[in-house]
């Protein structure tokens, strides 16, 4: 078992940096209805609470829709989240953290104040399983110089570059990227290690940066901007000009 972050995900980021406010009375009523929801197995009920696609932790694929949530229940809601809800206590357990929503202990299920589910930051035995097979079978579909990940992070395309992002370990990121046409098994373009993830602001907005030479390359994901804003964009600077910027599309993450 163990409690993971979701990059992407609006409302995950690391409760320290937030003020927890005590939860108020109306928002407590539809608490306790979730809780008795969870102590029934009320799929259907609980189904109507989220918004589909529901982001899982990458590479696990996302929650389609209602059929797929009741199908990978028994996944998510395992018996140690289940307990986790079953046996909180909305006015002791659950708080309000201003406009990001409401959080169960230190962020392993968030709802919002409508009562719709945000994320779910816990991760089964069955999730965790899943995630590793799912890394393995990338590794074997990559080029074999940079099959030596912990995990991958994302795949960007811009209208020029395949770029792929992988952690290492210990906070170390990896910036690989091929030309647009080019497949991931072949002998990649440009390699960059040691990588470092910077957050922009508390809205979920971050970036990677990568230096080589007088070189540093930047990928930038959107989480919180404008209506038309790219989820992503490249840029790259050269002695701090920046030389080339181009809006990326997520291809996974």
């Amino acid at each position: 078992m163990k409690t993971f972050k979701i990059l992407l995900t609006i409302l995950v980021f690391n409760s320290s940096f937030l003020i927890a406010q005590d939860l108020k009375p109306e928002y407590q009523k539809f608490i306790s209805k979730f809780i008795l929801e969870v102590k029934n197995s009320d799929k259907e009920a609980i189904a109507k609470r989220i918004k589909f696609p529901f982001k899982r932790e990458y590479p696990i694929p996302s929650v389609k829709d209602k059929a797929d949530f009741v199908k990978r229940y028994n996944q998510i809601f395992d018996k140690v989240l289940i307990e986790k809800i079953a046996k909180s206590d909305p006015a002791k357990d659950w708080s309000e953290v201003g406009w990001r929503g409401i959080m169960l202990n230190q962020g392993d299920l968030w709802i919002d104040t409508d009562g719709r589910i945000i994320s779910i930051n816990h991760q089964s035995d069955e999730e965790l399983k899943m995630k590793n097979s799912l890394i393995a079978a990338q590794k074997k579909n990559v080029n074999v110089s940079i099959s030596n990940f912990k995990e991958p992070v994302a795949i960007l395309e811009t209208s020029k570059f395949r770029i792929r992002i992988d952690d290492l370990g210990n906070n170390n990121y990896r910036y690989v990227s091929w030309g647009i046409k080019n497949k991931m098994t072949d002998t990649p373009d440009l390699v960059i290690e040691k990588g470092v993830f910077v957050a922009d602001g508390t809205g979920g907005n971050h970036h990677y940066e990568f230096k080589k030479g007088n070189f540093k390359y930047e990928c930038h994901f959107t989480v919180l901007g404008e209506k038309n804003s790219a989820p992503a964009a490249l840029l790259v600077y050269q002695s701090g000009k920046e030389i080339l910027s181009q809006d990326a599309k997520i291809v996974s993450r």
